[in-house]
């Protein structure tokens, strides 16, 4: 992993649990992977809506005291980081509102891509924000709506926003999942006994024992309550296609978790066997990096029959709060965050095994401390093609020309850059090969820059002049 990439959020929602709080807290300690800077919870006890929230680790926020005082059988969590909205408490999820038509709280994984024209918008008419993510948009928005009924004001606002968006919502007696029409981010149903859960990857479902039943479709609103769980499919914001984020199979989710209808762990092995077939190298040993890379390794080892070796370790206590000791000490955080097996590397010719490079920092680093660890060869394997534009629906990366792809013209420059050996990426093609849906029905915006959402001049939080290339549209992204 080079540079880290950060997706938007996790969410998990349950209803009908005595234990509801303590669910929620094992069911986002699952989804911790999907953001670390901020955590929450929001509960709701006959009615009676409560939230708690900090930054920080889910272990960190949340100790017994603290979850054995969130009483209630309903409630929907959160963890955070943010690509819309600076990294600050009052930005940290589920938000609470209490307004005209009751309480209701919401919890968001996405972007939207017309925010800043929307908070535009609400703010001359009279919207005063707490808040600059653009989830509370979505809030402001139901706020207007002439039904009372929260399903309609949902709708509503629906009309409005364009972008990537998963979202739970909670009301005084309902909880309510939905994704976006083209279905950017994935979002599961489940079922503990008589309790529905809502989450953002299966893997949630497995920790607290519930049974996956589907994925919430896109476009489809689920309404869950005492009475039962009800589907509602607006006409008004349904789509004939679909954008999945091709990233989440890539990098993103748990490799045991089920994305799109597939096991991640399988299809990254495959995306590894298909590496191999594209750019074959003899070499003593494979080496994934860790964690991200060991599935795609993995395939490499056993389509080209090159053993399988674990030359990088991962300390997997590096906090987020890991502070420098200095400022020229850069290849610091590398370090303590991997370290090297030099009796196994030393002197061996290397395939290193990735998922994806970004700016090629980190990359270069960890290139370096190989060749100090006296590693003959390094054969550095992506397991994607190259991000050259940049995403504006929940990728924290905004700008093309700080994508290395996208800053060398050509393979071989990137490969000088880099100071490895040969260096050698999957092909779309290829990547697309190894998925079980049909390629239209994926988003392949950070390597094509062909965007399934057409945009206006300014996107979220960054106009497209802060985003791309300084030159103010996105199609001119393609001729950098």
């Amino acid at each position: 992993m080079d540079y880290e990439k950060r997706e938007y959020c996790g969410l998990f929602g349950i209803i009908n649990h005595a234990h509801a709080s303590w669910l929620t807290y094992l069911g986002l300690y699952s989804l911790q992977h999907r953001g670390q800077e901020a955590c929450g919870i929001v509960v709701n006890n006959k009615g009676l809506l409560t939230a708690h929230k900090d930054m920080g680790l889910v272990s960190e926020v949340f100790s017994e005291q603290v979850l054995s005082g969130l009483k209630g059988s309903m409630a929907i969590g959160h963890v955070r980081y943010s690509t819309t909205g600076s990294s600050v408490l009052k930005n940290s999820q589920p938000l609470l509102i209490d307004y005209a038509k009751g309480s209701v709280c919401i919890a968001h994984n996405g972007n939207l891509v017309n925010s800043l024209e929307l908070r535009r918008s609400l703010e001359k008419s009279g919207s005063i924000f707490q808040t600059t993510t653009d989830s509370e948009i979505v809030i402001h928005l139901m706020a207007r709506a002439k039904s009372k009924d929260i399903v309609a004001s949902l709708i509503y606002a629906l009309k409005k926003i364009k972008g990537a968006y998963s979202l739970l919502l909670m009301d005084n007696n309902r909880l309510i999942g939905l994704r976006d029409p083209l279905g950017f981010r994935p979002l599961c149903l489940g079922k503990l006994k008589n309790s529905w859960c809502l989450a953002s990857e299966t893997c949630a479902f497995d920790l607290i024992g519930a049974k996956f039943i589907r994925e919430v479709e896109p476009g489809e609103i689920v309404v869950i309550s005492e009475g039962g769980l009800k589907s509602v499919r607006p006409k008004e914001i349904q789509s004939a296609k679909r954008a999945h984020c091709a990233f989440e199979h890539v990098y993103f989710s748990r490799p045991d978790s089920l994305v799109f209808g597939e096991t991640v762990h399988l299809v990254r092995r495959k995306l590894g066997t298909q590496l191999a077939k594209e750019h074959p190298v003899d070499a003593d040993f494979v080496v994934p990096v860790p964690d991200s890379g060991f599935s795609a390794a993995l395939g490499y080892s056993q389509e080209s029959a090159i053993p399988l070796e674990m030359g990088i370790i991962r300390n997997h206590y590096v906090g987020r709060t890991f502070i420098q000791p200095a400022q020229d000490m850069r290849d610091m955080g590398v370090k303590v965050k991997f370290n090297l097996l030099r009796e196994v590397i030393k002197g061996k010719r290397i395939i290193v095994v990735d998922d994806s490079i970004v700016r090629g920092t980190t990359s270069k680093i960890r290139v370096r401390n190989l060749r100090k660890a006296g590693v003959k060869e390094i054969h550095l394997r992506i397991s994607c093609p190259p991000h050259r534009f940049p995403c504006f629906f929940g990728i924290d990366f905004h700008k093309s020309s700080e994508l290395i792809a996208n800053k060398y013209e050509s393979l071989d420059k990137i490969r000088q850059y880099l100071e490895v050996d040969s260096l050698g990426y999957l092909s779309l093609e290829g990547m697309l090969g190894c998925l079980k849906n049909a390629a239209s029905d994926y988003c392949t915006a950070c390597w094509t820059g062909k965007y399934p959402i057409a945009a206006g001049k300014r996107q979220g939080k960054f106009s497209l002049e802060e985003r791309c290339c300084g030159q103010g549209e996105i199609a001119m992204c393609k001729q950098k």
